[in-house]
């Protein structure tokens, strides 16, 4: 719902510090285009850019709570929607707290009053927020519990800067962009570790954690985890309670002053999430629900299935779902010269303050929340973390992979030369990535992820297993997607909203024994029983496709050209990281790098073009 930052430091006064913490909350202007709100005194500032979804006449922050005489007690600022914020007002009201106005900051801010650090836990939705205890001197930040929002922090020596993206830190003089070994790895690792970041000294808020500032020190304190519980549900009764704790989470996720609109790709996540959110729309009186798909021009005519990763096109599916869903469709179209625009790749990176190797896929997705945007749309639901809840990933049950002794994701990469010490670094220098040990980075990551799993006493090894892997998914593969959505919608100022991610719907399914999920060898079977009377046979019986990528050759040219007029410049910032052979390699090979099964190499390509001109634009200080 909006960017926030803040600064505390217990050993000077920040006020005259105001220009500085403006200017850390200036960029993130683009997470909060309606506004901005400032509050320093004493040792703590905290600023807020918003965009306005809920109680939009009053709902300005930071949200400041005062006692009898005027003083005040605690200040916050919220990034997100606190999705059981009706309830959460009408149980704080019962005992005694009144509210202004209709925002869930607000009632965030009460919940604090009423629970201490303990709020946290009474919190549903997706949310990053910080809060400053005026009384105790204390700064809490906390996170939602799969990390759906982002909150990055630096600690100094007498305190703590805070910010939604990395972006707001390094406007602090104090922040330097420096990456060393370690932000190395994080940065081509493909299984981020969670509260690392890759430039040094900066760390993520765990997801499902409160960290606690104080003069005295900081602590960190877990308010939710995975629970381990066995499934006594049968069959039909799992899928029952499914349906209900999905429609659950679509209506609270429609909760907005603004019409939400929906992501429709014509898969089975998307438009389930439509369906549902179709029927609470019609029912509340508020009309025809508004749906968008993705599409490239000459997409059809070029596309090439993928045995694992994309079997069918998205378009025919998404106007099918759309035309039986009855919603309000549209179709956004992106054309080759729109995605070969190196200013929109440049956009794209600084989206997300470090390079990618998505390319095409990652200026797309820019591309299409720009339009939403320019339609009038500020919310929309997404599928996000269907595919970790439901094991819907071929690597989740292919033994292959589910069986290997790393990461399955890491393992499917590890089957292309091009991506074996992660994706998009085949281009590196080989002596450097021997040095810093990519696969090992991954590996020792992989095997201290396992050591948390939570499990049932007595389950049978391949169940065992299969829990972990939907761990792994939940905790080290989601968050990599879920940061990258939020940082390409709130881009243009609109929240993306993951009803997958409900926690009620999250724990209830953990514990789903694997093969309930999957029932017949079909992926996601479960979620297709559960919706299986709102959508056509087409559309329930499609198999997984990913976010589509282009498949024109005019975009692999593009690619190409860039790369090979960089590698031709000795001068370049990246050149020092490129391996010459491999270089080489890759410009000599004949024809350009276009259509399904070129796509690795692509991305090798495109994080090299990323890596300069991140190098450039943000001024980094290798120290490696």
């Amino acid at each position: 719902m909006s960017g926030l930052a803040g600064w505390v430091d217990f050993e000077r006064d920040l006020v005259p510090e105001a220009a500085t913490v403006r200017a850390m909350a200036d960029t993130l202007a683009h997470r909060g285009p309606d506004g901005p709100g400032e509050w320093i005194e004493g040792h703590a500032a905290l600023a807020h850019r918003r965009l306005a979804l809920l109680d939009r006449a009053h709902g300005r922050q930071p949200a400041v709570a005062e006692s009898e005489d005027g003083r005040p007690l605690a200040v916050l600022v919220l990034d997100g929607a606190i999705t059981n914020e009706p309830e959460l007002r009408s149980r704080l009201a019962a005992g005694g707290h009144r509210f202004t106005g209709r925002s869930d900051a607000e009632v965030a801010l009460h919940a604090f009053l009423e629970w201490g650090a303990d709020f946290a836990a009474h919190l549903e939705g997706l949310f990053a927020l910080a809060v400053w205890d005026v009384r105790r001197e204390e700064l809490h930040l906390v996170r939602d519990r799969l990390g759906v929002k982002p909150l990055a922090y630096h600690l100094t020596p007498s305190g703590v800067l805070f910010g939604s993206e990395p972006k707001a830190l390094l406007a602090h003089p104090a922040v330097r962009p420096v990456v060393d070994a370690d932000g190395l790895r994080e940065l081509f690792a493909h299984s981020r570790k969670p509260g690392t970041g890759v430039f040094r000294g900066m760390c993520e808020v765990l997801p499902g954690h409160v960290l606690t500032v104080r003069r005295s020190g900081t602590g960190r304190r877990r308010y939710w985890s995975l629970p381990a519980r066995p499934h006594e549900d049968t069959l039909e009764a799992t899928v029952a309670t499914v349906r209900r704790l999905l429609g659950e989470a679509v209506a609270t996720h429609l909760r907005a002053d603004v019409a939400v609109g929906a992501m429709l790709s014509g898969g089975i996540d998307s438009s389930a999430l439509t369906a549902l959110a179709a029927r609470a729309v019609t029912a509340s009186g508020s009309g025809r629900l508004r749906s968008f798909s993705v599409n490239f021009r000459g997409y059809a005519e070029n596309f090439e299935p993928h045995p694992t990763m994309r079997a069918t096109p998205d378009a025919p599916y998404a106007a099918l779902a759309a035309e039986h869903i009855g919603t309000d469709h549209t179709e956004i179209l992106l054309d080759t010269a729109a995605l070969t625009d190196p200013r929109v790749h440049e956009a794209a990176l600084r989206c997300q303050d470090t390079p990618s190797p998505l390319g095409d896929m990652d200026v797309s997705l820019l591309l299409f929340f720009e339009a939403l945007r320019e339609a009038g749309v500020t919310s929309v639901l997404s599928g996000e973390t269907a595919d970790e809840v439901f094991n819907g990933y071929f690597w989740s049950y292919d033994p292959k992979h589910s069986n290997s002794t790393t990461f399955p994701w890491i393992s499917f990469e590890r089957g292309h030369d091009a991506a074996a010490g992660g994706l998009g670094c085949s281009l590196v220098d080989r002596g450097l990535r021997r040095e810093l040990d990519f696969m090992e980075y991954a590996d020792q990551h992989y095997r201290d992820a396992l050591a948390e799993v939570p499990h049932v006493p007595g389950e049978q090894p391949a169940e065992r297993r299969a829990r972990e892997i939907t761990y792994l998914a939940l905790t080290r593969w989601a968050p990599t997607h879920l940061d990258r959505a939020d940082r390409m919608s709130m881009a243009h100022g609109v929240q993306l909203r993951p009803p997958f991610c409900d926690r009620a719907l999250v724990e209830y399914v953990y514990n789903v024994p694997a093969g309930m999920k999957r029932v017949g060898g079909q992926e996601k079977s479960l979620l297709r029983s559960a919706v299986a009377d709102l959508l056509p046979r087409q559309v329930l019986q499609r198999p997984k496709s990913a976010y589509p990528t282009v498949q024109e050759a005019a975009y692999g040219e593009f690619v190409r050209h860039r790369f090979g007029e960089l590698a031709k410049d000795p001068s370049a910032p990246v050149a020092p990281l490129l391996d010459t052979g491999a270089t080489s390699a890759a410009l000599d090979a004949a024809g350009a790098p276009s259509g399904a099964f070129a796509w690795v190499e692509r991305a090798s390509m495109e994080m090299v073009l990323q890596l300069n001109t991140w190098l450039t634009a943000y001024g980094v200080e290798l120290r490696c």
